[in-house]
C-alpha cells in the first residue's frame, strides 16, 4: 500500500474521533450541566451555550497558529500534539464537579484541537494531483460523519452508561488515534529555510485571492446551515409529538446526514476529479438550500430523517470540493495557513449556526430556522456562480 493511503485511512479514523468528540456532548450537555449542580432552567441554558459555543470560538483562533506550526515544524507533530491534548482534556471533563471546571476544560480543548486541519494539510500535500478529489473526499467523511454521528453516540452512552462515560469513551478513542499517528504516519518534513511568513506576505502567494476568499465563505455557511438545527432539534423532536427516546431519535435525525455524508462523499470525490469541484460545489450548494426548505413542514421524525439523508448527499459534494480547490491554489509552503483559515472559518459557522438556529428559533418560530438556512445556501450558491464559476482553474501550479 502507497504511504499516503495508509496515512489517508489513520487520518481518517483521528478526524472521526476528533469531530465526534467536539459534537457528541451536544445533546447531554443541559443533562451533564444539571447534573453538575445547575437547577435553574434559564442558568441551564445560559451555560450550555456557553460551555458549547467557547471551544469553537477558541478553536477558530487557534487554527492558524497550528497551521503556521505544521508549515513550519510538520504535519505529523501537529497530529500527535492535537490526539494525545484532546484524549487528556477531555477524559478530564468526565471528573469535573462544578459547571466552571467543565467551561474551563472546553475552552482548553478548544486551544490544543487541531488535528483535522493537519490531517487535512498532510493529505493534501502527499496524494497525486489526480487522485486529491477521492482522497479529500474520503478524509472529510470523517469529520463530517464524526461531527453528525458524536449526537448520536453521545445519547446511547449517556442513557445507557451514565454522562461522564462519553467523556472517557472519547478520550480513549483519541488516544487510540494518537497511537495510531505515532506508529503508522510517515512524513518526509522538510523544514522551511526563511522566516515565518506574516499574513500579508501569505496572501500575497496565492495566485487567486479571490478564489479563497469565496471557500471560506462557503465553508462558513455550509457550517453554519449543518448546525443551526443543533440547538433546537430537541425542541423540534417534542414539536412532532414524539415522548419517549427524544435524545436518542434526535442524534438519529443527526445520524441520517452523517451516514449519507460518508457513503457520498468519496464517491463525489472522484466525480469532482472527473469535472471539476467548482462544479460540484455550486450543484451541492443548490441541492442543499432546496432540501432545507420542505424540513420545515414534515409531521414525524421520520420524514425529518429521510430529508437529513438527502441533505447529507448534498453535504458530501461540498468540503471535499472547497479543499480540492484550496490546495490546487495554495503553494505548497503555506498548506497549512491556507487550511488552519479555512478551519477558522468552519468553527465560526459552528458557533454562528448554534447562534442563529437558537436565536431565529425563539424569535420567529423554529420553522423559521429551515427557511433562513435554505436562503443563506441559494444566496451562496449564486455567489459562488457570479464569482467563481467561471474563473476557477486547477492547471498545476
Amino acid at each position: 500500500m502507497e504511504f499516503w493511503k495508509k496515512n489517508l485511512f489513520v487520518c481518517w479514523f483521528g478526524c472521526f474521533a476528533t469531530a465526534a468528540g467536539l459534537s457528541q456532548i451536544a445533546p447531554v450537555l443541559p443533562l451533564y450541566i444539571e447534573h453538575l449542580g445547575v437547577q435553574n432552567i434559564e442558568e441551564i441554558e445560559q451555560w450550555s451555550g456557553i460551555a458549547f459555543g467557547v471551544t469553537f470560538i477558541i478553536m477558530a483562533i487557534a487554527s492558524p497558529i497550528w497551521g503556521q506550526a505544521a508549515d513550519r515544524y510538520g504535519r505529523k507533530p501537529m497530529l500527535l500534539r492535537a490526539s494525545l491534548g484532546m484524549a487528556i482534556v477531555i477524559t478530564c471533563m468526565g471528573f469535573v464537579q462544578n459547571v466552571y471546571q467543565l467551561v474551563g476544560l472546553r475552552l482548553i480543548q478548544g486551544a490544543v484541537s487541531g488535528f483535522v486541519s493537519a490531517a487535512i494539510t498532510l493529505i493534501a500535500t502527499q496524494v497525486p494531483k489526480e487522485r486529491a478529489g477521492w482522497a479529500l473526499g474520503t478524509l472529510s467523511t470523517g469529520a463530517v460523519g464524526g461531527m453528525l454521528l458524536g449526537p448520536l453516540i453521545g445519547g446511547y452512552l449517556a442513557e445507557t452508561w451514565g454522562f461522564r462515560s462519553v467523556f472517557y469513551a472519547t478520550g480513549t478513542l483519541l488516544m487510540i488515534a494518537f497511537m495510531a499517528s505515532f506508529l503508522f504516519v510517515q512524513e518526509e518534513f522538510k523544514p522551511p529555510t526563511k522566516n515565518v511568513l506574516s499574513f500579508r506576505e501569505v496572501w500575497s502567494l496565492i495566485p487567486n485571492p479571490r478564489i479563497m476568499i469565496t471557500m471560506f465563505v462557503t465553508t462558513f455557511i455550509l457550517q453554519l446551515a449543518l448546525l443551526s438545527i443543533e440547538p433546537i432539534i430537541t425542541v423540534f423532536i417534542t414539536q412532532l409529538h414524539v415522548t419517549n427516546h427524544v435524545a436518542l431519535i434526535s442524534g438519529m435525525v443527526f445520524a441520517a446526514s452523517g451516514l449519507a455524508n460518508m457513503l457520498a462523499a468519496p464517491q463525489l470525490g472522484k466525480v469532482s476529479d472527473k469535472i471539476g469541484p467548482h462544479k460540484v460545489i455550486l450543484v451541492a450548494l443548490i441541492a442543499a438550500g432546496l432540501l432545507f426548505i420542505p424540513q420545515a413542514f414534515v409531521t414525524n421524525p421520520w420524514q425529518l430523517m429521510g430529508l437529513r439523508f438527502l441533505l447529507g448527499i448534498a453535504a458530501a459534494g461540498l468540503l471535499p470540493s472547497i479543499n480540492t480547490l484550496i490546495m490546487s491554489n495554495t503553494p505548497k509552503s503555506i498548506t497549512g495557513r491556507s487550511f488552519g483559515y479555512n478551519q477558522s472559518a468552519q468553527f465560526l459557522g459552528s458557533f454562528g449556526g448554534s447562534l442563529l438556529g437558537g436565536q431565529t428559533a425563539a424569535t420567529f418560530g423554529i420553522h423559521y430556522v429551515f427557511f433562513v438556512t435554505g436562503f443563506l445556501l441559494l444566496l451562496n450558491a449564486l455567489w459562488v456562480y457570479t464569482t467563481l464559476y467561471k474563473q476557477v482553474s486547477l492547471q498545476p501550479k
